[in-house]
């Protein structure tokens, strides 16, 4: 066991919780015997830079201590390394913490079983999607949530949660059916029209929607769920459902698993994990083991 750890912080997760539970967290690691130091970034490709050095200098494990957004940086630094991963999730979606059964806006608790995991399994290999260079935790997204996405990012005023609300009602305003090929490993292509498609590594996204609500992490499968043409008021009716998982038993919707994805529609940007990653068509890979995890298999 290497005794030098490195916090990888984003110290305005959370409106602010990154930079206020940084500390309980680096003073329940430090009191469990490890040398603790604290990586920070100008910007997000800064971030990644100095969270990869830290992992190439040798690193004992990179701990991120942040929200999804950080988390999905974490895992370009360490994905395939060896070196493994903590989370200490205090963001505002942490869905990549929930569906890994981590401890949420609990930076002591989980600082404590990543010290204790360290000291004892190392950590417990999990899958990873894989689109092109960029590895996910959580959910590829595309369709009518990857749409409001974009609106949302196009907004300049006005700021925060009311931002993605007002994106919500204008893409329902324009809701139309999106032509989808559908490829999955080696098997024919599949031409469906749909509200939306979601390839999960994990179960949810968007702070707790288990879009993909039977995903495992330890299977070297993506789950695939499809939500057929729906009206809006039909969405409407579905959308609560997500929150529990119980929109997998509608007949608007369908799951499939594969190791390897394609999605190609037209005028589509496929997010992973919160963050772009660019136009359909787009292939998905899993990953089988691509990371350690600290403290996952820890109740």
């Amino acid at each position: 066991m290497t005794c030098d750890i490195t916090l990888f912080v984003n110290p305005r997760a959370g409106r602010g919780r990154g930079a206020r539970e940084t500390q309980p967290a680096a003073t329940t690691l430090r009191e469990a015997g490890f040398s603790v130091r604290t990586v920070l970034g100008e910007d997000a490709a800064d971030a990644l830079r100095r969270a990869r050095a830290a992992v190439a200098e040798g690193t004992g494990a990179l701990v991120a201590v942040g929200g999804d957004g950080l988390v999905s940086l974490a895992l370009q630094a360490v994905a395939g390394t060896g070196t493994p991963l903590g989370v200490v999730a205090v963001g505002t979606g942490n869905d990549f913490a929930r569906a890994t059964g981590l401890p949420v806006r609990a930076p002591a608790a989980a600082a404590t079983r990543i010290a204790r995991s360290l000291k004892g399994d190392g950590g417990l290999p999990i899958d990873l999607g894989r689109v092109g260079d960029t590895f996910f935790g959580t959910v590829l997204a595309s369709g009518f949530d990857s749409r409001v996405n974009d609106r949302a990012n196009r907004m300049r005023v006005p700021r925060g949660r009311l931002t993605y609300d007002l994106a919500l009602l204008a893409e329902l305003a324009a809701l139309r059916p999106i032509p989808y090929r559908i490829r999955l490993d080696d098997g024919p292509v599949r031409e469906v029209e749909a509200t939306l498609v979601a390839v999960g590594n994990g179960s949810s996204y968007g702070g707790g929607m288990r879009i993909c609500a039977e995903a495992r992490l330890d299977d070297g499968l993506l789950d695939v769920t499809v939500v057929g043409a729906c009206g809006r008021g039909e969405l409407l009716r579905v959308f609560p459902r997500v929150y529990r998982g119980a929109h997998l038993t509608h007949p608007k919707v369908s799951v499939h698993r594969a190791a390897r994805v394609t999605l190609e529609a037209a005028g589509v940007t496929g997010y992973a994990d919160g963050e772009p990653l660019g136009p359909l068509p787009l292939t998905a890979r899993s990953v089988p083991g691509a990371v350690r995890l600290l403290g996952a298999g820890d109740r």
